[in-house]
């Protein structure tokens, strides 16, 4: 029963961090005692050895002046030496015999047999040499120079005092390191804990989302490093699946709205047309009523899905270079019996070698729905004016209307799936126009621009990012 939360202990970031920064903080202390250890136990044989040296030179000066009995003077009696048991000194014949010695009485744990040996009796250049104690790991050190006449001296020190000195050092350091790893634990568990917080936050406002609390955000720290902008990049990701989905069920709303009349009358006309099997014409027109209806219902439904497409990015763009001319004289060909039906008067300004980078039939389709608003808004004998113009970095492509305009509060609105503003409600139209023509230009990576005209009526800008846009 307990196992499963022990793994999930275990497999926690928070552990994983507590027990990395734990590893750091004692494997740095380890590393700053060995080096501090060394250094010391370093320092203190260099002590030693400097001060063997040079006891070593001051009795081979003195012996060389007054000779053993000098020597005896300066080294004294055994007792006293006992009570001070700094030096071991020994004088040596030229056969090896011991014709002086003085040394602690301590210090007879060492085996002064190897005092004999080859490289302590030819120790010239007065080398260090270490003799092992017969009770415990401390070593007499030892230097030997040779005297004239044949004589061997030969100075040594204890490693006791520096061997204790060193171990009080280690147990220091045993004491010490206890309390340290708990600190480092603690110190580890603190920073990943304070760490993770804003993971911690993200979980929580992930689950709440979960939840269907769609306007849960993650509370942003003000640390200015990854984890902040972890957090303002959810938070934005969440605000725009927000306005997708809120636009998703608006979209469904208004849907299911317009196609109750259209469904309505589909099954009225098609009932009309059963009660009329024996008038073969009135069943006819019924059909070809129907006809409409259901292209009416299946236009709404693929500029739906084609919108979808371009705000979720799936959209296939065939890009190429087209000539933004050609472009505009085609629209203007299918729109220009309409305008001239109703006495309106289109006009076009555009350089013939504008070149612009974008998907031709979506940019038709783009610029017909422009046309096709602008001659609608507009009454009899008002003008629609196309007008396109480029440089090295965009191209612009504005339809201008001098009709009803919009009202101001209305602007962010246009753009909304099917939205109709109050001007609209007379005229007939899927509201659905505006929002393809929108997201069209951003799959492009431009955008559509908006502006009611003081004079009255209103313009439209789509604009094309495009390095090869060129007029010459």
């Amino acid at each position: 029963m307990s196992s499963g939360p022990l793994k999930r202990i275990r497999r926690t970031v928070a552990l994983r961090l507590t027990v990395w920064y734990s590893s750091i903080f004692i494997l740095s202390s380890l590393l700053l005692f060995s080096i501090a250890y060394f250094a010391l136990s370093s320092s203190l044989a260099g002590q030693d050895h400097e001060s063997i040296r040079i006891k070593l030179e001051e009795l081979l000066n003195l012996f060389e002046a007054s000779g053993l009995e000098g020597l005896r003077k300066e080294a004294g009696s055994v007792k006293k030496f006992e009570k001070s048991p700094s030096f071991f000194i020994r004088l040596a014949g030229a056969d090896g015999a011991t014709l002086f010695l003085s040394i602690p009485s301590q210090w007879s744990e060492f085996d002064l047999a190897r005092l004999d040996e080859p490289a302590l009796k030819t120790g010239a250049d007065g080398r260090i040499e270490r003799l092992p104690s017969r009770y415990n790991k401390s070593f007499l050190e030892v230097a030997t120079r040779s005297a004239p006449g044949g004589y061997i001296i030969q100075i040594g020190k204890s490693t006791e005092e520096r061997d204790a000195v060193l171990s009080h050092f280690r147990g220091v350091f045993a004491a010490v390191m206890v309390p340290l790893i708990l600190v480092g634990f603690m110190g580890g568990a603190f920073l990943g804990y304070r760490a993770l917080a804003p993971v911690r936050s993200l979980v929580a406002t992930i689950r709440s989302i979960g939840a269907g609390r769609m306007d849960a955000r993650v509370p942003v720290p003000q640390t200015g490093d990854e984890l902040e902008e972890l957090a303002r990049l959810f938070n934005a990701m969440v605000e725009k699946i927000d306005a997708l989905v809120t636009a998703m069920r608006q979209s469904l709303d208004n849907v299911a709205h317009d196609l109750r009349t259209p469904m309505t009358r589909f099954r009225g006309m098609a009932e009309l047309a059963l009660e009329r099997d024996e008038e073969p014409e009135k069943c006819r027109d019924v059909l070809a009523d129907c006809v409409e209806e259901s292209d009416r219902i299946l236009t709404m439904l693929n500029t739906l899905l084609d919108i979808s497409e371009a705000e979720t990015g799936v959209m296939k763009l065939d890009i190429r270079d087209i000539k933004v001319s050609e472009l505009i004289e085609r629209v203007v060909d299918l729109y220009g019996y309409v305008a001239e039906e109703k006495g309106i008067r289109m006009s076009v300004s555009c350089p013939e070698d504008l070149i612009a980078s974008a998907d031709d039939s979506r940019m038709a389709r783009v610029l017909a729905n422009l046309v096709d608003n602008a001659i609608k808004y507009t009454p009899t004998g008002g003008t629609v004016s196309i007008e396109a113009q480029g440089d090295n970095a965009e191209v612009k492509i504005s339809v201008r209307d001098n009709g009803t305009g919009i009202e101001q509060g209305e602007l962010p609105r246009i753009w909304d799936r099917l939205y109709r503003g109050d001007r609209s409600r007379s005229e007939k139209g899927l509201g659905l126009g505006l929002s393809l023509v929108k997201a069209v230009m951003e799959a492009h990576g431009g955008r559509v621009e908006v502006a009611s005209l003081p004079e009255g009526g209103s313009i439209f800008t789509v604009i094309l990012p495009n390095p090869k846009a060129v007029t010459k």
